[in-house]
């Protein structure tokens, strides 16, 4: 059941039945609507105009039905004209790009040619342009109130989701160089986990394209309250892990560094290497920690996510000190090496205070700030209508 019920959570799989009933409505709908015998251009704007989330409906559908309906048109013209053969494909490739790019339809251009060719093959000879037209406004009739109707789902667990699994790799990470620290150095074993930092930056651009889906599905949504807040939180979250993902590789480099100078031997006395094994494994746990709180979507799982994070950076703020003061005396044995390890400790301070508490609230106001002041800047009317209601209200 578990297995089925994420199955039906998949963004995919959900797209793939939304798409289908649309379509299937479509034809239905053109059957009844129209002359023709086979409307098969309204599933098929009903197929291109249904998308994942409502606002992305609403802002590209509009854009499709202009690519869809300029193919719809030139297909026509032709078939009546020269019918079908290799050289007016050609022509009506051609001609179709041309005026996609004319009607403005942006990234829709591809689809005025493709429009062009599956109705010439569908259709051979066009009687009416205008047949073509009314399935085409009948497909995306039904496309556009199918999202209005049957909201889309709101994805922004599944954006939580690949946070949390975010946080949890670089966890890993983190844990595996703690765990490398008290055995003797090996350039292959630092160069490995340099190279898994380096994958973080694949991971982020994931999350990125399921965040950005997620805000795409809070816009304009019926179903959230809260959806600038949500976005907001969300977004800051990434920024944040995405920061410290840069941190980390650039903490793996240094690992790599300190292993090739001290080539099989021991990257630090028996007690540092202890030190900062332990250091390493609080801010793991602070990691997992903040990317709950980011994700946490009931204000007791946040109270608590909150209280573990905070916790684990009180740890890894004694730990740090620990270690600062072992890293210290090593250099007064080891100067040569000062560089590296003040490097190490700055990088370990950079996470820190990325994870810290306060930084994150000034982060997140800022941000609120600076989306309010974009809609206000985007949507004019109703702020002057509160400014010209409040007038009233003082003068009455």
């Amino acid at each position: 059941m578990g297995a089925v019920h994420a199955l039906y959570r998949d963004p995919v799989v959900v797209q793939a039945l939304r798409s289908t009933a649309a379509a299937t409505i479509a034809y239905v709908a053109a059957l009844w609507l129209s002359s023709e015998p086979a409307p098969l251009t309204a599933p098929l704007t009903a197929l291109l105009v249904v998308q994942v989330t409502l606002y992305s409906t609403l802002t590209t559908g509009i854009r499709r039905v202009n690519a869809v309906i300029a193919g719809v048109l030139i297909a026509s013209g032709f078939s009546l004209l020269v019918g079908l053969s290799w050289w007016s494909l050609g022509l009506i490739i051609l001609a179709s790009l041309i005026v996609g790019h004319m009607v403005r339809v942006s990234e829709f251009v591809p689809e005025v040619a493709i429009s062009a060719m599956l109705v010439l093959g569908v259709t051979r000879v066009a009687d009416t342009a205008w047949d073509r037209v009314l399935e085409t406004l009948i497909g995306a009739v039904v496309g556009l109130l199918f999202n209005v109707v049957f909201v889309p789902p709101v994805w922004v667990t599944t954006a939580g989701e690949s946070i949390d699994d975010l946080s949890r790799r670089m966890r890993t990470l983190l844990l595996g160089i703690g765990a490398e620290l008290t055995t003797p150095a090996s350039v292959e074993t630092a160069a490995a986990r340099l190279r898994e930092a380096r994958r973080l930056d694949n991971d982020v651009a994931d999350v990125d394209a399921a965040l950005r889906q997620a805000e795409d599905s809070l816009k304009l949504n019926p179903r959230v309250k809260e959806g600038p807040l949500s976005r907001v939180v969300l977004r800051t979250g990434l920024d944040t892990l995405e920061i410290c993902a840069v941190v980390l590789r650039v903490l793996a480099r240094t690992m790599t560094d300190l292993a090739r100078e001290r080539r099989n031997e021991e990257l630090f006395p028996p007690d540092t290497a202890r030190a900062l094994e332990q250091l390493l494994r609080h801010i793991a746990e602070a990691l997992v920690g903040f990317a709950e709180l980011v994700t946490a979507q009931v204000s007791e799982n946040a109270a608590t996510a909150e209280r573990k994070l905070a916790t684990g950076l009180e740890a890894a703020a004694a730990a740090r000190e620990r270690a600062a003061a072992l890293l210290l005396a090593g250099v007064r044995d080891q100067p040569a090496h000062w560089q590296l390890h003040g490097a190490l400790l700055a990088e370990i301070d950079r996470v820190l205070a990325e994870l810290d508490p306060e930084h994150r609230s000034r982060r997140l106001m800022e941000e609120l700030d600076r989306t309010t002041r974009e809609e206000r800047v985007r949507f004019p009317a109703p702020k002057a209508a509160r400014r010209w209601l409040r007038g009233r209200e003082r003068k009455s």
